[in-house]
């Protein structure tokens, strides 16, 4: 399909201070929008960044049919925007609409419509280290109608803004023992608006008690480590770096499986099998919890400062003593900017020819 064209007649990037980024507070010139209709995707185009009209009976409000990817555009050292994996977001994003009932996106008009709007809205991504434009694709139903069904149509639509780092400084994580966030057979593994609806309450409780975010428990036990409110999560014991499996429960995230494919590419040792809280708390007290951090496209790697659980504090080594953390943050962002070799194929530039 053609993707029709139409720019702003004036931009507003002389209104942003780029050197004070609030995350998720400004939004690019433009958006890519794309409607579902009568069983077809229609309509592809680039428009100025707007708000949209919906009727109050618009089924997302009501039912929760809505989905979202976040990524990140940067750009190298020639001054060439840099996509990061846009293809298994594009894959992601269509696992997510499976599972909530919606139709699946064209993966080729997805990275094609994400191309061009980010070679046209470039000057907005930022230079400073540690910041990104972020790229937040959306669908939603439309379906004006209240019934519980699936919606007949549907709009999706990619915007952007640039952004600093999501965490300036390494969290406090609080271990969940009363609320879940997912449980088998649900829709853990889908990056679906309502998981992070259900999320706020207790995340709010744990912001009461001075931590910044979650550490999600499994809904049966309390037992096993899934994943924190905005990230996957990582341990390195005793020198190996291990993570959760994807169970279904949580979310497959980009940035965890390139930090996976980095150190097996380079021999480190690496484990994906379940983790309890238990054996994080045994490891803290013998003194082989060497890291903990979190991995996702908005932090890419977070470092965790401390974790509470029940009566328990455990306070983690310093920041400068984390070889895993900070290498594979340095690999990632070296990637983004054009300054390590990608080996796997991951980074796309984005061209001038995308305008075409």
């Amino acid at each position: 399909m053609d993707i029709k064209i139409t720019k702003s007649p004036t931009s507003r990037i002389h209104e942003v201070n780029f050197d004070d980024l609030p995350f998720g507070r400004t939004f690019a010139d433009h958006m890519f929008v794309c409607d579902y209709e009568n069983g077809a995707w229609q309509n592809p185009r680039i428009e100025p960044f707007h708000n949209f009209s919906l009727h109050p009976a618009t089924m997302a409000l009501h039912y929760g049919q809505a989905i979202f990817e976040g990524m990140k555009a940067s750009i190298d050292d020639n001054g060439t925007p840099m996509l990061f994996r846009p293809e298994r977001h594009a894959k992601r994003l269509n696992i997510s609409a499976a599972r909530l009932c919606m139709p699946e996106f064209p993966e080729d008009l997805f990275v094609e419509g994400l191309s061009k709007l980010v070679a046209l809205d470039q000057n907005w991504i930022p230079k400073e280290e540690g910041s990104a434009l972020y790229i937040r694709p959306t669908m939603i139903a439309t379906d004006e109608f209240i019934g519980v069904k699936p919606s007949q149509s549907y709009k999706f639509f990619i915007f952007t803004g640039p952004v600093g780092p999501y965490y300036p400084k390494p969290v406090r994580l609080w271990a969940e023992t009363d609320y879940i966030r997912a449980a088998q057979g649900g829709t853990g593994f889908a990056k679906a608006a309502g998981n992070y609806a259900g999320a706020l309450y207790p995340a709010k409780l744990a912001q009461d008690r001075g931590f910044d975010q979650l550490l999600w428990l499994d809904a049966k036990e309390f037992k096993y480590i899934q994943e924190s409110g905005t990230m996957n999560v990582f341990f390195v014991i005793n020198g190996v770096t291990i993570t959760p499996p994807l169970s279904g429960t949580i979310l497959d995230g980009v940035t965890r499986d390139s930090i996976l494919e980095i150190l097996r590419s380079e021999g480190k040792p690496v484990a994906e099998h379940p983790i309890t809280i238990d054996e994080v708390v045994q490891a803290y007290k013998d003194g082989t919890l060497q890291e903990a951090f979190g991995a996702g496209t908005a932090a890419v790697v977070s470092h965790v400062a401390e974790i509470g659980y029940r009566d328990l504090l455990m306070t983690l080594p310093p920041v400068s003593e984390r070889k895993i953390g900070n290498h594979v943050k340095a690999v990632i962002d070296g990637l983004r900017s054009g300054k390590v070799e990608d080996k796997w194929g991951w980074t796309v530039p984005v061209l001038a020819e995308e305008l075409v």
